[in-house]
This record gives structure tokens, C-alpha cells and sequence, in this order.
């Protein structure tokens, strides 16, 4: 069905006909070891069962997770290309697959985010893996703050239909574009997840309340020291309480007729120097 136009907004047929939706999603705020992976997959195994067993649907680690997030330089000194590259992954390997297993065997979806090793190149991706363990969706990061040497950018934003609803995926620096998490709601997302690792706080958690607001979508910042699960309000629905490694729930509840007011009152032909390239300056 071809795309028609709501004022000025672009919308697709399939945002249009997004359903309700209701679960309970459960960020694990909890903190791996660096280079570690098989402890590191065997503490996602005990929190993902616990969340679980508590009723949830989906489950969420945060950015980096399987191998510590060592791909960034600031992180891990006297990185090279080698040591990360035996740090990754590849998604049909034995880790993603017993990952994979435990989504079907807990029937939940599951996010994981890994250094994935693809095609002779580095990304830092966040998997989701459905019920039956199937790949639901895989996203690369697409920005970094310089930080990544190795890892190659992502250049998709795409919107995943689960049986809860349509959903998008940013990783830590990919929020603070304001850019990405509109792109994923002009393309029907009604919820957002993101898994991360950098900075998180005061300006993080108003930063990730206006990501939620503007966009008209639920969204989920899961970080190992913060959580905040947020409503299309801006309203912190449920956050971790102290840095300690915990499991952060909310009941989600999405509705296919949610009014995206602020997506609806844009002028996008006023818009065109959002897309100009800027020019970078040197950095002393």
C-alpha cells in the first residue's frame, strides 16, 4: 500500500495500523566483566530467568554486554584490531546461539548487545531474539564519539513488528541525535530500546524524557547503573533504585491509535538544512 500523507508528516500505512500491545518489559541493569564472556552470558542466563519468572515479556541488557564493552578506546587502552576482533562474535556462533536458546526455552524476546564479527568487519550491535528464537531484529550503531576505532557504523533505522508492537533500536551515542529516534517514529516505531553504556545522569535522564515526549513512544534506557523506562509523556514509569546490579520492571501498554500530536504539526519542507553536512573542525 502506497504511503499517503496526515498534514505534512509522511506515514505509512503500516504505522497506521499498529495495534495495541501490552507487556511487561524488564531492563537488566547489571555490569559485566570485561573480555569475560562466558561469565558474563552465564550471569545474563540467571538475570533473563529471574525476569522471566517474574512475568516478563521482553528483556534487555545493556550495550556491550557479552564482552564488557571493550571496542572503546577510552574504556580499554592500548587496544588494537586483533585483540578486539577475538573479543567479537559472530550472530550464527555458539554464544549468540545459546542466547537464542534461552529466549525460546523463557518464550521472551530478548535483547543482547555484543561485539558482532561480520564479514571480516567489527560493529557493536544489539541483537533481539524472539520466542521461538529467531532473530527479530539486529541493529549496528550508527554514531560514536570518536571512541570506536574498530568498530564499523551501522546505516539503518529500522522499525521491527513483533507481537508487541513495532519497535526501534539505538545504541548509547545514537540518543543523543535527536535525528535517529525521530527517523525510527516517522517509520511507525512505537517503542524505542536503548541499550548503553557511556554517560548517564541528570542530563541523560531529561535528555531521554524529551526523546520519549517529542516522538509520541514509549522508550527504555538500559544502562549498568541506570534504567529508566519512560511513557510517550515523558514520565518515568519505573527506574532503578542505587547502582547495584538489578532487574528495572514496567508494564508497557502500547495503543495502535496512539496521535504522534508533534510528529503531526511538522513542516518538513522548512526542515532542509537538518540534513546539510557540517563542517568538522579540528579538535586541539
Amino acid at each position: 500500500m502506497a504511503p499517503f500523507t496526515v498534514g505534512c508528516l509522511l506515514l505509512s500505512a503500516a504505522w497506521l495500523q499498529a495495534a495495541d500491545a501490552n507487556f511487561l518489559f524488564a531492563g537488566l541493569s547489571i555490569t559485566p566483566e570485561p573480555w569475560n564472556k562466558s561469565a558474563n552470558l552465564a550471569k545474563l542466563e540467571r538475570y533473563a530467568r529471574d525476569a522471566a519468572a517474574r512475568g516478563a515479556n521482553v528483556i534487555s541488557t545493556p550495550e556491550g554486554f557479552l564482552e564488557g564493552y571493550v571496542g572503546n578506546d577510552k574504556r580499554t587502552p592500548g587496544l588494537t584490531a586483533d585483540k578486539y576482533r577475538k573479543a567479537g562474535e559472530e550472530l550464527t556462533g555458539p554464544m549468540l546461539t545459546r542466547v537464542s536458546k534461552l529466549a525460546r526455552e523463557l518464550k521472551v524476546y530478548l535483547l543482547i548487545g555484543f561485539a558482532e564479527r561480520r564479514e571480516g568487519k567489527m560493529y557493536n550491535t544489539a541483537v533481539i531474539f524472539g520466542p521461538d528464537g529467531s532473530v527479530t531484529s539486529r541493529y549496528a550503531k550508527s554514531h560514536t564519539a570518536a571512541d570506536e576505532p574498530f568498530n564499523t557504523p551501522g546505516t539503518e533505522f529500522k522499525v521491527a513488528q513483533t507481537a508487541y508492537g513495532r519497535w526501534g533500536t539505538l545504541i548509547c551515542f545514537d540518543r543523543q541525535l535527536p535525528e535517529t529516534a525521530r527517523t525510527l517514529a516517522l517509520r511507525g516505531a512505537q517503542f524505542l530500546l536503548v541499550p548503553s553504556w557511556g554517560g548517564y545522569g541528570e542530563m541523560n535522564d531529561q535528555m531521554m524524557r524529551v526523546r520519549a515526549y517529542e516522538n509520541g513512544v514509549w522508550l527504555a534506557f538500559v544502562h549498568p547503573k541506570r534504567c529508566l523506562i519512560i511513557d510517550p509523556r515523558g514520565k518515568v514509569v519505573a527506574k532503578n533504585e542505587g547502582e547495584e546490579d538489578q532487574i528495572v520492571l514496567a508494564r508497557i501498554e502500547l495503543r495502535g491509535d496512539q496521535r504522534q500530536f508533534l510528529l503531526e504539526q511538522r513542516r518538513p519542507e522548512l526542515y532542509g538544512d537538518i540534513v546539510k553536512p557540517v563542517e568538522s573542525k579540528p579538535r586541539h
